[in-house]
């Protein structure tokens, strides 16, 4: 049976030192790891360094390869809207403005744990039709980002949208 989380922040991080205060930090979660990553990719629009920094915090002994960032540079300039999309509240008639506190719902399924150490999980954008995939992987007691897929495009905002 699939399992479902709702992660909630109050604020998103905008430093490693506020991301390690996060009590999601702990790493020890999978479902919340996960809605790190959403979070700290909203931070890419502001210091898209600081955000790097981040990620590399969150994928622990792997950091971002260059392909890693230039991906990121490539999916996030000009559609920062992307990562909002996975918070309640938004759609593109609201370009994608969330309610507070953010929230992300986090989900598995029975495929999720076909590999050990590795979880795949599924995050709902409100600008896609499914949900979008993201993979952890285990060392220890604590969780890592291994691949993230939640960055193809969406639809775009209300407010970018020459047709609506």
């Amino acid at each position: 049976m699939a399992k479902t989380e709702v992660i909630k922040f109050d604020k998103l991080p905008e430093s490693v030192a506020e991301l390690e205060a996060m009590p999601q930090a702990s790493m020890t979660n999978p479902f919340e790891v996960a809605a790190l990553v959403v979070a700290v990719l909203c931070h890419y629009e502001k210091d898209a360094q600081t955000c790097i920094d981040m990620i590399n915090f969150l994928k622990g002994p792997q950091p971002l390869s260059p392909y890693d960032k230039q991906f990121l540079k490539d999916r996030l300039v000009g559609k920062y809207y992307v990562p909002r999309s996975y918070f309640a509240g938004t759609s593109p008639q609201n370009n994608y403005q969330p309610t507070m506190p953010y929230t992300v719902t986090v989900s598995d399924n029975p495929y999720s744990y076909q590999q050990e150490n590795y979880v795949t999980l599924w995050l709902k954008s409100s600008g896609a039709d499914s949900p979008r995939q993201i993979q952890m992987r285990k060392k220890g007691d604590q969780w890592f980002l291994w691949q993230n897929m939640l960055l193809p495009s969406i639809r775009i905002p209300a407010a970018e949208d020459p047709w609506a």
